[in-house]
């Protein structure tokens, strides 16, 4: 299901229209007033982006100082219009070098007005790659004055590059020194019982490329072990050699990989875009390593005082480490005052969080580093029982 937008507004804090492009005469020009009447002075902006007012649609989005409004009058893919406003706003940013503010929009109109014309027609979202449309687009914006400057790139023919098999990528590129370089970045969402055993445990990652490659190279991207998209391994008879593979929940990949290949050999074949990108988006549910363990150990010593223990213990390799290593330990908001050991690291009480913050600059794998705190409390009858002993909070990137 398409958007099917009706008009496109971009409004500041104080509600005031600088750009509104309509695409069709189904809804009236007063529709940004029912939008600053029932959404901003009622001060719900926050609550949800999505808002139904006299029949019509309002879905919005705040991107630094400056509200992207798109009205639509029938049933509509919201989904489809945000991802429409995200892009929109990548693609404002490369043409006025990274700054998408109201200055931004008041300074680059008439730009933004031809843009607006051309990935969108009549409220269906067109092409919105910046790389194509510079192509015919050629009007610099007023860029910010911390941005980088433009690079001079030779500009090839725009009809090859809209109806062309390979529209990511210009012809024609020439590199003295072909590179590419290639980083897998995962996070570890992970909700543990007080008694250590894993509630819930999923990673996230996504593969970042960055290629400076002559020509119209074809890749492929070899992985170690077999990919298995929702569970595909358990349906085969004959386990594979290795006994080993990786189940994937669910994945998203750049539009530059071939996906028939991908479906019936499962490779990840394509001509990679020039300069940098993202590959694939990934989740996993099984199998997941934790690289940490955390072993906490709260007393509470009548109303007054606490002592707080928590061991964390690395299970990577020896000669692999983490870095920038945050953990949170909550405490109650009647704190007032706290003292600490740790054997590695740093640690502080701070209050505006209400937690003990103890930091890793460097953490080792194989090490089981501790910290012990002894904390003062307030004697209130008000939070005598409010404290529900939030969980531990850890942030950490692991280099492998």
């Amino acid at each position: 299901m398409p958007v099917a937008a009706s008009a496109v507004y971009f409004l500041n804090l104080r509600g005031d229209v600088l750009i509104n492009r309509l695409y069709r005469d189904d809804v009236g020009g007063n529709m940004v007033d029912a939008f600053r009447t029932h959404i901003m002075q009622t001060k719900e902006l926050g609550t949800c982006p999505v808002r139904q007012i006299g029949g019509c649609s309002f879905f919005y989005m705040r991107i630094s100082n400056v509200y992207i409004v798109i009205v639509v009058s029938s049933n509509a893919n919201v989904a489809c219009a945000f991802k429409f406003v995200v892009e929109a706003v990548a693609l404002f940013k490369s043409y006025f070098g990274g700054a998408f503010d109201e200055d931004a929009i008041r300074n680059n109109f008439v730009l933004i007005y031809e843009l607006l014309d051309e990935i969108m027609d009549f409220g269906y979202p067109q092409n919105l790659s910046p790389e194509i449309l510079k192509l015919y687009i050629t009007q610099e914006g007023v860029r910010s004055p911390f941005s980088s400057k433009p690079t001079d790139k030779p500009v090839p023919n725009a009809t090859l590059q809209v109806t062309g098999a390979v529209g990511w990528r210009r012809e024609g590129l020439v590199y003295k020194k072909n590179e590419v370089f290639l980083d897998i970045v995962e996070s570890v969402n992970l909700l543990m019982s007080s008694k250590g055993s894993v509630l819930r445990c999923d990673v996230t990652g996504k593969i970042l490329m960055k290629c400076f490659l002559s020509g119209m190279p074809d890749l492929k991207l070899g992985l170690n072990d077999k990919i298995g998209l929702e569970k595909e391994s358990q349906l085969k008879s004959r386990p594979t050699k290795s006994g080993k593979t990786i189940e994937l929940d669910d994945v998203t990949f750049h539009q530059c990989v071939n996906l028939t290949r991908f479906n019936s050999e499962k490779t990840v074949s394509f001509v990679p875009p020039d300069g940098e990108f993202e590959l694939m988006k990934y989740r996993i549910t099984e199998g997941v390593n934790l690289p940490f363990r955390v072993l906490p150990t709260i007393k509470e010593l009548g109303r007054t005082r606490m002592e707080v223990n928590v061991k964390v213990k690395s299970v990577f390799g020896a000669k692999m480490f983490a870095l920038g290593v945050v953990i949170k330990i909550p405490v109650p908001k009647q704190t007032a005052k706290t003292s600490f050991q740790v054997t590695s690291g740093r640690a502080k009480y701070n209050a505006s969080i209400d937690c003990l913050v103890w930091k890793i600059r460097k953490f080792p794998g194989q090490t089981e580093p501790t910290l012990s705190a002894e904390v003062e409390l307030i004697s209130t009858i008000a939070e005598k029982k409010s404290w529900t002993r939030p969980p531990i909070q850890m942030e950490f990137q692991v280099t492998y």
